[in-house]
C-alpha cells in the first residue's frame, strides 16, 4: 500500500542543477529524506527532514542542496545546485512512518549522472 515514487533524475553538466520529487502515499510519515548509492560505495545520507521541519545534510552537500517536504502531501523535494561529477549516484527517497509501526520504506531510486 505504501508507495514512494520518485522523479527528476537525469544528466546534467558540472555546475548544473537538478530537483527530485518523491510523492509517498499510503501511511503518514515522521521523516523523509534522500539517500545516494555511487558504484562501488555504500548508501549514504544526503538529506533528511522531519515533519517538524529539523534538516540534516551530509557534509559534502551542505550548500548545495536544500531538502523541502509538503506535509500535507507527503511529498519531499531536494534542489541540487552547483552539481559536482562526485554527486553522480543512483538517489533514492526514503520515509519513515509513525508510532508505533515506524517501518522505513524506499524508493526505487533515479539516476543522477553529472558528466562534461
Amino acid at each position: 500500500q505504501v508507495r514512494l515514487v520518485e522523479s527528476g533524475g537525469g544528466l546534467v553538466q558540472p555546475g548544473g542543477s537538478l530537483r527530485l520529487s518523491c510523492a509517498a502515499s499510503g501511511s503518514i510519515f515522521s521523516a523523509m529524506g534522500w539517500y545516494r548509492q555511487a558504484p562501488g560505495k555504500q548508501r549514504e545520507l544526503v538529506a533528511s527532514i522531519t515533519r517538524g521541519g529539523s534538516i540534516n545534510y551530509a557534509d559534502s552537500v551542505k550548500g548545495r542542496f536544500t531538502i523541502s517536504r509538503d506535509n500535507a502531501k507527503n511529498t519531499v523535494f531536494l534542489q541540487m545546485n552547483s552539481l559536482k561529477p562526485e554527486d553522480t549516484a543512483v538517489y533514492y527517497c526514503h520515509a519513515q512512518g509513525v508510532v508505533p509501526v515506524m517501518y522505513d520504506y524506499w524508493g526505487q531510486g533515479t539516476q543522477v549522472t553529472v558528466s562534461s
